[in-house]
Protein backbone atom coordinates (compact mmCIF):
# COMPACT_ATOMS: atom_id res chain seq x y z
CA UNK A 1 0.00 0.00 0.00
CA UNK A 2 1.21 3.62 -1.12
CA UNK A 3 1.41 5.65 1.78
CA UNK A 4 0.67 9.52 1.76
CA UNK A 5 3.62 12.07 3.24
CA UNK A 6 0.69 14.11 5.09
CA UNK A 7 -0.45 11.00 6.78
CA UNK A 8 3.35 10.42 7.55
CA UNK A 9 4.30 13.17 9.16
CA UNK A 10 0.80 13.65 11.08
CA UNK A 11 1.52 11.61 13.27
CA UNK A 12 3.61 13.30 16.46
CA UNK A 13 6.32 10.24 17.14
CA UNK A 14 7.20 10.00 13.27
CA UNK A 15 7.33 14.06 13.01
CA UNK A 16 9.65 13.43 16.54
CA UNK A 17 11.58 10.76 14.78
CA UNK A 18 12.12 12.91 11.96
CA UNK A 19 13.55 15.82 14.05
CA UNK A 20 15.82 13.16 15.88
CA UNK A 21 17.65 11.75 12.47
CA UNK A 22 17.51 14.98 10.35
CA UNK A 23 21.08 15.66 11.64
CA UNK A 24 22.66 12.76 12.71
CA UNK A 25 21.63 9.01 10.96
CA UNK A 26 20.53 6.38 13.62
CA UNK A 27 19.91 2.96 14.47
CA UNK A 28 16.25 1.81 15.52
CA UNK A 29 17.53 0.99 18.93
CA UNK A 30 18.98 4.55 19.32
CA UNK A 31 15.64 6.42 18.31
CA UNK A 32 14.23 3.88 20.41
CA UNK A 33 15.48 5.32 23.37
CA UNK A 34 14.41 8.46 22.66
CA UNK A 35 10.70 7.09 23.04
CA UNK A 36 8.56 5.86 25.96
CA UNK A 37 7.51 2.92 23.79
CA UNK A 38 8.65 -0.71 22.28
CA UNK A 39 11.34 -0.94 19.74
CA UNK A 40 8.74 -2.44 17.90
CA UNK A 41 6.35 0.16 17.59
CA UNK A 42 9.33 2.51 16.58
CA UNK A 43 10.31 0.23 13.82
CA UNK A 44 6.76 0.15 12.57
CA UNK A 45 7.00 4.23 12.55
CA UNK A 46 10.08 3.57 10.36
CA UNK A 47 8.56 1.33 8.24
CA UNK A 48 6.12 3.87 7.42
CA UNK A 49 8.17 6.76 6.50
CA UNK A 50 10.36 4.72 4.53
CA UNK A 51 7.32 3.76 2.65
CA UNK A 52 6.92 7.36 1.99
CA UNK A 53 10.58 7.81 0.92
CA UNK A 54 10.51 10.38 4.26
CA UNK A 55 13.58 8.95 5.36
CA UNK A 56 16.55 6.53 3.84
CA UNK A 57 18.37 3.16 5.02
CA UNK A 58 21.96 2.50 4.91
CA UNK A 59 23.56 -0.76 5.82
CA UNK A 60 26.98 -0.33 7.46
CA UNK A 61 28.01 -3.87 8.84
CA UNK A 62 25.27 -5.41 11.12
CA UNK A 63 23.52 -2.17 11.54
CA UNK A 64 21.02 -0.31 9.66
CA UNK A 65 21.15 3.78 10.09
CA UNK A 66 18.21 5.78 8.94
CA UNK A 67 18.70 9.55 8.01
CA UNK A 68 15.97 11.97 6.86
CA UNK A 69 15.29 11.87 2.55
CA UNK A 70 15.75 15.95 2.36
CA UNK A 71 14.81 15.50 -1.42
CA UNK A 72 11.16 14.50 0.02
CA UNK A 73 10.89 17.04 2.55
CA UNK A 74 11.17 19.49 -0.47
CA UNK A 75 7.51 18.24 -1.52
CA UNK A 76 5.89 19.11 1.69
CA UNK A 77 7.52 22.70 1.53
CA UNK A 78 6.21 23.28 -1.85
CA UNK A 79 2.97 22.50 -0.93
CA UNK A 80 2.73 24.67 2.37
CA UNK A 81 4.28 27.18 0.30
CA UNK A 82 1.07 27.71 -1.37
CA UNK A 83 0.02 29.27 2.11
CA UNK A 84 2.87 31.76 3.10
CA UNK A 85 2.03 34.52 1.00
CA UNK A 86 -1.47 34.12 2.31
CA UNK A 87 -0.19 33.81 5.96
CA UNK A 88 2.03 36.50 5.46
CA UNK A 89 -0.53 38.90 4.35
CA UNK A 90 -2.56 38.35 7.54
CA UNK A 91 0.03 38.67 9.89
CA UNK A 92 1.26 41.99 8.37
CA UNK A 93 -2.40 42.74 8.81
CA UNK A 94 -2.52 42.14 12.31
CA UNK A 95 0.06 43.38 13.07
CA UNK A 96 -0.86 46.65 11.73
CA UNK A 97 -4.52 46.89 13.62
CA UNK A 98 -2.07 46.06 16.69
CA UNK A 99 -0.50 48.94 16.14
CA UNK A 100 -3.52 51.36 15.46
CA UNK A 101 -4.56 49.77 18.99
CA UNK A 102 -1.73 50.33 20.84
CA UNK A 103 -1.27 54.24 18.81
CA UNK A 104 -4.92 54.92 20.24
CA UNK A 105 -4.20 53.64 23.99
CA UNK A 106 -1.86 56.37 24.28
Amino acid sequence: MRRDIFQAVADPTRRAIMVLIAFQAMTPNAIAENFNTTRQAVSKHLRILTECELVKQEQKGREIYYSLEVEKMKEIDMWIEQFRASWETRFNQLDTILSTIKKNKK
